[in-house]
């Protein structure tokens, strides 16, 4: 499926029910964006060890990395989510956390796949929140590949809405960017036995501009380049991926 996730691994979603949507719906990002980054990570002469993914969702990612060898930990704030990635990868380790204050372990690699860093969980989600993370990142790594949402996702002063269904369930998501914040207010429906249950939360992201991205980068001492795919998977528009080296 090509539609826009309403939630994107590492998001705020605390329920199963959006989780399970998720998982079962909307897994065409992760699925093609995986053979774009494994060859990322074979071109910087990663072909084995551990690779930390921040904002793991239910796993995909970890599943294509566990069968292509490598050793996995992933991590995300979503107990629901961890649940479905410890069935579906029981050779990967998961662990409940945020993705902002996660302790990461030396590594050869960090991921973080579907606009992770956007996430508004606090506050204190902002430009310095970031470069801290990103420094503990540095010290961590060889190689940090993740994207992020930027402005332009909505039209200003203008709320759209959409929704997708699957076999045995519907969700319906209203879109709002104001101030380089964008809302989404994600209804979902689930069938259970002959009813449907209906849920509802509000996720909030930060949207950056690349340049934001950049300067962070080049801050810490990465040596980067900016991507609109990871291989033949074109990102969607008003995302920009990052593969950033560590040089020293």
């Amino acid at each position: 499926m090509n539609q826009e996730s309403p939630l994107v691994h590492g998001g705020e979603c605390q329920k199963k029910d959006l989780a399970y949507i998720h998982d079962v719906g909307f897994s065409d990002y992760c699925l093609k964006s995986a053979p774009g980054i494994l060859e990322i990570l074979q071109k910087n002469n990663i072909n084995t060890g551990l690779v930390v993914d921040l904002g793991c969702g239910s796993g995909l990612w970890m599943q294509q990395l566990v069968k292509s060898g490598y050793r996995a930990i992933g991590i995300d704030i979503s107990p629901s989510f961890i649940d479905i990635a410890r069935k579906r990868v029981p050779r990967a380790e998961f662990r409940v956390d945020s993705l902002f204050s996660a302790e990461i372990p030396p590594c050869n690699a960090v991921t973080s796949i579907g606009e992770c860093f956007n996430y508004l969980f606090d506050s204190k989600n902002d430009n310095q929140r970031l470069v801290e993370l990103f420094n503990r990142i540095y010290k961590a790594l060889t190689v940090f590949v993740f994207d992020i949402t930027t402005p332009g996702q909505v039209s200003g002063g203008i709320t759209t809405k959409g929704f997708t269904e699957g076999e045995d369930w519907i969700v319906l998501v209203e879109k709002e960017e104001k101030q380089e914040i964008l809302t989404r207010r994600i209804i979902t429906f689930r069938r259970v036995e002959e009813h449907y249950r209906r849920d509802e939360e509000i996720h909030h992201q930060r949207l950056y501009k690349p340049e934001e991205i950049e300067r962070a980068l080049d801050q810490i001492g990465f040596g980067f380049q900016t991507l609109h795919n990871y291989g033949e998977f074109n990102l969607p528009p008003n995302h920009t991926a990052f593969v950033a080296r560590k040089l020293t």
